[in-house]
């Protein structure tokens, strides 16, 4: 019997800087039977508007990276880094394009689920320097369509250090988002940034969907793997969106 034929796996391509990804999405895949996560690193050491920082997220290190996970025979590969909310969507695009087989990335699935949702006014949470939250609104709004009505970001240059914030920072953040008339949803960006379990407590109080990006990639993956999102239980109502 082949024990590996009742496995889905799942390929996430994560920041080398990156220490919230793998144990958060772990931590969301815990109840979930039947599904393995596995991890391939690219180099991020900063995150800034600068030549050498673009250069990090150029295709060809991603795809050697994906080549990797597809040694394991993912099923699914997802792109669990964000850098396209402010060099623009069309590089996940692209990268789908040229991957060569399933995939999604979280930009990719978060925008997505928005329009799933319905919700065009969004508040956003980043750690980000303020040029790279100016590219970042100018993206949201001209490439997704998005009205960001309400903005917060921390000013951090990353990568690694974005992880320094506590989830009491990301929480503050979201909650004066979310005091913004007219926000339908709040997106949560950074992969690095701890906001999953903030973003599924306060759905209900706040009464406001709140996608955080490290779900959207799961979301994103489970998916494109063929399998059902909604067997994610207690990490925000995304995962009850039907793939």
């Amino acid at each position: 019997m082949d024990a590996t034929a009742a496995t889905i796996r799942i390929g996430m391509l994560v920041p080398s800087s990156n220490t919230v990804a793998e144990p958060l999405t772990a931590a969301m895949l815990a109840g979930v039977p039947g599904v393995s996560l596995h991890l391939a690193r690219f180099r991020v050491t900063r995150l800034d508007r600068g030549a050498e920082a673009l250069a990090q997220f150029q295709a060809a290190p991603l795809l050697d990276a994906a080549s990797l996970l597809a040694d394991a025979q993912v099923h699914a590969t997802c792109l669990n880094a964000t850098a396209s909310c402010y060099t623009g969507l069309r590089h996940d695009h692209a990268f789908l394009a040229a991957l060569g087989g399933p995939g999604d990335t979280s930009m990719l699935a978060l925008v997505e689920l928005l329009g799933r949702l319905g919700a065009k006014r969004i508040g956003l949470v980043t750690p980000f320097l303020p040029d790279v939250q100016d590219a970042t609104l100018h993206v949201l709004r001209e490439e997704a369509g998005l009205d960001v009505v309400a903005e917060r970001h921390l000013g951090d240059p990353g990568n690694f250090s974005f992880a320094r914030f506590g989830e009491d920072v990301v929480e503050q953040l979201i909650r004066e988002v979310a005091a913004a008339p007219g926000v339908q949803a709040i997106a949560v960006i950074s992969t690095n940034l701890r906001g999953a379990r903030p973003a599924a407590r306060l759905e209900a109080e706040l009464g406001l969907p709140i996608l955080d990006s490290v779900a959207t990639a799961l979301w994103g993956a489970l998916r494109r793997a063929g399998a059902d999102p909604g067997l994610v239980r207690g990490w925000g109502r995304l995962f009850g969106v039907p793939a």
